[in-house]
């Protein structure tokens, strides 16, 4: 109930992340009945209906990130003196934010299942006709069981993940504890060599798939003749990678900045670039692999016939949504972190041009930075599958 309470009580604003996250759990929601639809009426390709399976955890992983970044920016789960001294401590926080992600993608889930069922009950309305019944499994019998345990995925796997990520939340310090740790430069993420290295890893998986054989198992459409899931598990080693590699250069950018005589505009990007690192970067590397992956697809089908269905362009758009908003979000939770010390640069005299101009600095290097990187890994995913 307090959950709930809070919910309604909350800013505008949080109430549409929230409402965004109920319609990415109710997007993948049904995708995962669509897959048992198809399983249930072509009994006889299960290995298809296993790749279909297979593909839809990108999305549920993006769904599942982005539900972790809205609970951590939630306010009214936000450790306070206050909060603490009525009993609810860092782990009733977690799990009331947990309490509220179950909420609201246990909504997108039961829209999920009545818009599943409202179109599989008339198929031939729709404007795909056939093509529509024959994905949704029209005229075969649904088991509720199977179905009502995939739409308790989403519920439970961002649940568990936001409560975990507000679990291990570190408490605010006071007092001379947090001036020193003001004046203390951020430590380097220690995760480059490594997603380096993964990088690496899923672009040789990727190369060594597209060489199998044009008949070999869960051919993809196009020039591509090879196992699908190979070039998946390659793709999200490649994500990995990148979301390991993304912090580090983050940290990168912000000492870069940093060199040779800065200035105050340069000094202050720099050194928010090097404390942000870690929240930032990681997710500026997955959708630095998202980008990639949209591209190297692009690039793959160009000049051929178009292969992607209404579920692909739905599991596209979820991937790219979900990315993306929480990059927008956690980049939202960066600033509530600085705002303190943003309000006593403002109080010290500093005029707000120069925090402008320090915001518009930091993401123009993030630009400058990440864009080449997501075009070139683009490329060299696209190649071995265009040869």
């Amino acid at each position: 109930m307090l959950a709930l309470r809070l919910t309604r009580g909350s800013h505008p604003l949080v109430l549409m992340r929230r409402l965004l996250l109920a319609a990415a759990s109710a997007g993948v929601g049904f995708l995962l009945l669509c897959t048992l639809g198809y399983a249930s009426a072509h009994p006889a390709h299960a290995s298809s209906s296993v790749l279909r399976l297979l593909w839809c955890t990108v999305p549920l992983a993006a769904t599942v990130q982005f539900a972790v970044a809205v609970a951590r920016t939630d306010p009214s789960i936000r450790p306070r003196p206050g909060l603490f001294a009525s009993g609810l401590g860092p782990a009733r926080l977690a799990v009331l934010g947990a309490v509220s992600t179950a909420l609201s993608t246990t909504l997108g889930s039961v829209v999920a299942l009545l818009l599943f069922l409202r179109l599989r009950s008339d198929p031939a309305g729709l404007p795909l006709g056939g093509g529509a019944a024959e994905f949704l499994g029209a005229g075969a019998p649904l088991p509720m069981g199977a179905a009502l345990t995939l739409l308790a995925l989403v519920p439970l796997a961002a649940s568990a993940a936001g409560g975990l990520a507000l679990r291990s939340r570190p408490v605010a310090p006071s007092g001379a504890q947090e001036a020193e740790e003001d004046l203390a430069p951020a430590p380097a993420p220690a995760g480059l060599p490594w997603g380096v290295a993964l990088t690496a890893v899923g672009l040789a998986v990727e190369a060594y798939a597209s060489r199998g054989p044009a008949g070999g198992p869960f051919p993809l459409p196009g020039r591509l003749g090879s196992a699908p899931a190979a070039v998946l598990a390659g793709w999200i080693l490649t994500a990995i990678g990148l979301a390991m590699v993304g912090p580090g250069l983050t940290h990168l950018c912000g000492r870069l900045l940093q060199a040779v005589r800065p200035g105050a505009v340069r000094l202050l990007a720099g050194r928010v670039l090097m404390d942000e690192a870690s929240r930032i970067g990681r997710p500026l590397g997955i959708v630095c692999a998202v980008l990639s992956g949209v591209i190297a697809a692009s690039v793959l089908y160009t000049g051929g016939p178009r292969p992607f269905g209404p579920l692909t362009a739905l599991g596209a758009v979820l991937v790219l949504g979900c990315t993306t908003a929480t990059l927008l979000t956690t980049a939202l939770e960066a600033r509530q972190a600085r705002a303190r010390t943003a309000r006593t640069l403002l109080r010290l005299g500093a005029p707000a041009s120069v925090l402008r101009a320090a915001a518009v600095l930091r993401a123009l290097v993030l630009l400058t930075v990440f864009a080449p990187l997501t075009w070139a890994f683009a490329e060299l995913a696209a190649l071995p599958l265009t040869g």
